[in-house]
């Protein structure tokens, strides 16, 4: 009896220590990962196809581009290990399969980052599980190079899912950038274009820093709705929110601090609307900056004269109470007022690149110009999927 219990005792530290030593690994424990290498090939392509794509169902292609933590250099040798349901919401069996992985199913798979950080997903749209519990999604994982463990990043979820709801979206843990795939259409193809940001949101990364800078949402994560006020512009008179309206293409929000300078603000009035101009419908430009005491009228008064003068007609001037302000909802974007700018840019919506205290130059031009250049992608030009 003495020695059971010595054993006991002995099993249950040994499996604290496993427990300890899990919660120090870079993305902290990672149930069931080793399945991840049951059947995993020697060579791994960037590109890879499940046998959903020959079956019936929507064919689905998921692709973007892994970057490093600094969410702009590419990321090359990345292995992404995905696996999702198929078309009834079950993990299904299938005689190709490694039966030690059968817990995954048949749809499943590899690909590991090119030169360019790109990677390419052909699967079948995943259904929801049967009870309806949860959206559809695809699970995935990364291993770096030269990593000992993998970590698991959000599930990938449809934006489309009408079950997605905003509790849900809240409680995502935006493990290497938003997990929401948002669907573009070509002929009777699904196209998601998602890309990953290593170590962001990632507990242990020993590069990821807590912040990538000190104002606004990290770049891969989403952007969130907000209704500010629109003193001038296109919606000039409303509350209009810019994501909602105008979030399929591009956009810059270009939020003002407390102390705003108002040189530098028409400086960059006059580059945002050329850029607009230039970019036509694929661009929409927003001057956010908050009223703080002063009487709103006489900051809206203000930036209409601004927007007469500046003979304005695409970029849009707005306000909100302040950066913390609920009811507009602007507080979900967390912009810091102590700086002097925080310029945004976002792609469906998900941050692709951000500047802190940028000031007007051509230089300062040039670097927006060209993020908007690298982050439009290869399906800039499809719309969304007809429901």
């Amino acid at each position: 009896m003495i020695r059971l219990v010595t054993l006991s005792i002995l099993q249950f530290t040994l499996l604290l220590s496993c427990q300890a030593l899990q919660s120090q690994r870079i993305g902290g424990p990672f149930e069931n990962s080793e399945l991840m290498y049951f059947g995993m090939p020697n060579e791994i392509a960037s590109s890879d196809t499940t046998l959903g794509w020959f079956s019936e169902g929507q064919k689905l292609i998921v692709t973007g581009t892994i970057l490093k933590p600094d969410g702009i250099t590419p990321a090359p040798n990345v292995t992404l290990y995905y696996y999702h349901t198929d078309t009834e919401g079950y993990y299904s069996n299938h005689s190709s399969l490694d039966q030690r992985a059968a817990k995954h199913g048949y749809l499943r798979g590899w690909v590991k980052s090119d030169e360019q950080g790109r990677y390419a997903i052909h699967t079948v749209r995943p259904a929801a599980y049967p009870s309806g519990s949860e959206p559809a999604h695809i699970h995935p994982s990364i291993l770096e190079p030269g990593a000992e463990y993998p970590y698991y990043l959000d599930a990938f979820i449809f934006d489309d899912t009408l079950i997605l709801t905003d509790e849900m979206r809240d409680g995502m843990e935006n493990r290497g950038g938003s997990g929401i795939l948002r669907i573009l259409a070509s002929d009777d193809v699904q196209i998601a274009e998602h890309n990953i940001i290593l170590g962001l949101n990632i507990p242990n990364y020993p590069k990821a820093k807590a912040k990538q800078v000190a104002s606004g949402r990290n770049v891969g994560e989403d952007v969130f709705s907000f209704t500010p006020y629109h003193a001038w512009g296109p919606d000039r008179g409303t509350n209009t929110c810019p994501i909602c309206k105008y979030g399929r293409y591009q956009g810059i929000l270009y939020f003002v601090g407390n102390n705003p300078n108002w040189d530098d603000i028409r400086a960059w009035l006059v580059f945002l609307e050329r850029e607009q101009l230039q970019r036509k419908q694929y661009l929409k430009a927003y001057f956010i900056m908050p009223t703080q005491a002063a009487v709103p009228k006489r900051i809206h008064q203000k930036l209409e004269e601004i927007g007469k003068a500046m003979n304005l007609r695409q970029v849009a001037l707005t306000t909100v109470p302040s950066f913390s302000d609920q009811d507009s909802e602007i507080y979900l974007n967390e912009i810091d007022p102590a700086f002097g700018n925080t310029i945004i840019i976002y792609k469906q919506r998900n941050i692709v690149s951000k500047f802190i205290n940028l000031k007007p130059s051509d230089l300062a031009f040039k670097n927006v110009s060209a993020a908007l250049d690298r982050t439009k992608g290869q399906f800039f030009h499809l719309t969304g999927p007809k429901h």
